[in-house]
């Protein structure tokens, strides 16, 4: 999925495919739209869709999301995936790596266009994930106890260096990553475990009181 920023030094024990790095500004921009975010995210979690999949569940006209989808394809962000058409007509979606994608703001706020888009792109990705959050809230009953308690809402506040912080989300992404391909072996074994999506954000930020 989407991460604000890459996450340094990369753990060796990381499984799986790792968050591609945007180093140019263009493509970058490619998710100033913030349909275009909500469209890579549903597609992350389906693994493949039409763009008729997507527009029903984010009310949009269909042409209008196969629009957005060729332009996210464009710079890379999401490929074809005909394998899962059952016929010449139908042109099926997949995100390009599995690992999602990341950025370093750094990189691009040395110009005032550069510093605009990760702004926009940084805002875009909280408010798809607080929407996100919220429409989870707000069914959290209907899920039942088992759900809702195993849901998890925590912040620790503590004192680190910039070092100590970049190696802590290191160490949270390899530890994410290892719970992602957990969960694919197992659901590719066939147990017959009821899984659902599963979304997990974490920020960690300096501030001060």
């Amino acid at each position: 999925m989407p991460a604000h920023q890459d996450s340094a030094p990369q753990d060796p024990s990381h499984p799986g495919p790792r968050p591609e790095q945007v180093t140019e500004l263009a493509r970058l921009k490619a998710f100033t739209n913030p349909l275009r975010m909500h469209l890579y995210r549903l597609l992350h979690a389906a693994g493949a869709a039409t763009a008729s999949q997507l527009a029903e569940q984010v009310d949009e006209a269909p042409s209008l999301v196969s629009y957005h989808l060729r332009k996210l394809a464009e710079h890379e962000f999401v490929a074809e995936a005909p394998e899962h058409a059952r016929d010449g007509r139908e042109r099926w979606w997949r995100v390009a790596n599995e690992g999602g994608f990341g950025f370093r703001d750094s990189r691009f706020t040395g110009t005032p266009e550069g510093a605009a888009t990760t702004q926009a792109v940084a805002h875009a990705i909280v408010e798809t994930r607080f929407e996100q959050y919220r429409h989870y809230l707000a069914q959290a009953r209907a899920w039942g106890a088992r759900w809702s308690d195993a849901a998890t809402s925590s912040e620790w506040i503590m004192d680190l260096t910039a070092d100590e912080l970049a190696e802590m989300g290191s160490e949270f992404e390899a530890l994410a990553a290892r719970w992602r391909e957990r969960a694919k072996a197992a659901a590719r074994s066939g147990g017959g475990e009821e899984r659902e999506h599963v979304s997990l954000h974490l920020y960690s930020f300096p501030f001060r009181p």
